[in-house]
């Protein structure tokens, strides 16, 4: 692997890092775990995080990808148009138009471009509804990494992420482990060794009650699927009014708290 001096990762919620919670309004998640392996290859390694939960892929083509330009990384990863994807009318061609044109901005400055396809979300309620917007907009991804070059993660392909411990309680973002394997997953694409495997399976389930998950499934739909569903219908964003939690290239020591 070439070396990797500068990180800078764009998109939305997925790479912010909901739902890999350090306390208070704070993330953690899978751009932040992997900017840790890099800099501990690389001394004065430097690492920002643009994304910003919510976000749709044009404002990402409009803001993120120019920041990311001046900021001249190494590396960027790109991970966008799921929230387009997820909305009533969501073309994926229209989207994946959009998602080749920031991607050919990108290589242009030299840049390697790490992306990622959406996930097989089939076992989620409601999300089964986009099942094959996803599959089509995932087929646009595999030929944009290709045309131009770039490094790409298959969320879809990751068997483990069916599993519902990866998920948060919310169903629709990533648990902390769930972000950890993402990282091992990226790093293993960009040829970093790990010490850890992203495959490794959960330990076996007990049989689930029927009564108990449909209890879950209703508690669920109250907490999180009817506010979001109610945003969407206002044209409201749970991003709106927020910025980069990581706008400017810095060491990764000053960026990122202790872990222990």
């Amino acid at each position: 692997m070439s070396s990797i001096t500068s990180y800078v990762a764009l998109g939305d919620s997925f790479t912010e890092g909901l739902n890999d919670h350090l306390g208070g309004d704070r993330y953690r998640g899978w751009a932040d775990r992997l900017a840790e392996l890099l800099a501990a290859r690389e001394s004065g390694f430097r690492y920002a995080n643009l994304a910003v939960r919510g976000r749709l892929i044009g404002r990402i083509a409009d803001e993120q990808v120019p920041q990311a330009e001046a900021l001249a990384p190494d590396l960027v990863s790109l991970c966008a148009g799921g929230n387009d994807i997820l909305r009533p009318g969501g073309d994926p061609d229209a989207i994946a138009a959009q998602l080749d044109a920031a991607v050919g901005r990108l290589r242009a400055t030299g840049a390697r471009v790490l992306l990622f396809t959406g996930f097989d979300l089939r076992q989620v309620p409601v999300m089964r509804l986009v099942h094959h917007k996803i599959a089509v907009y995932n087929l646009h991804i595999h030929d944009i990494a290709t045309r131009h070059g770039c490094t790409l993660v298959d969320l879809w392909a990751m068997g483990v992420l069916r599993d519902r411990r990866a998920w948060s309680e919310d169903r629709l973002h990533l648990s902390a482990d769930g972000h950890r394997r993402i990282a091992l997953r990226a790093a293993e694409a960009l040829g970093l060794p790990a010490e850890e495997d992203w495959r490794e399976p959960y330990p076996p389930l007990g049989p689930s009650v029927w009564a108990e998950a449909r209890k879950e499934d209703l508690r669920w739909a109250r907490m999180f699927l009817a506010p979001w569903v109610n945003r969407r219908l206002q044209g409201r964003s749970s991003g709106d009014g927020l910025g980069a939690k990581r706008p400017e290239l810095a060491p990764v020591s000053m960026m990122l708290p202790d872990h222990g």
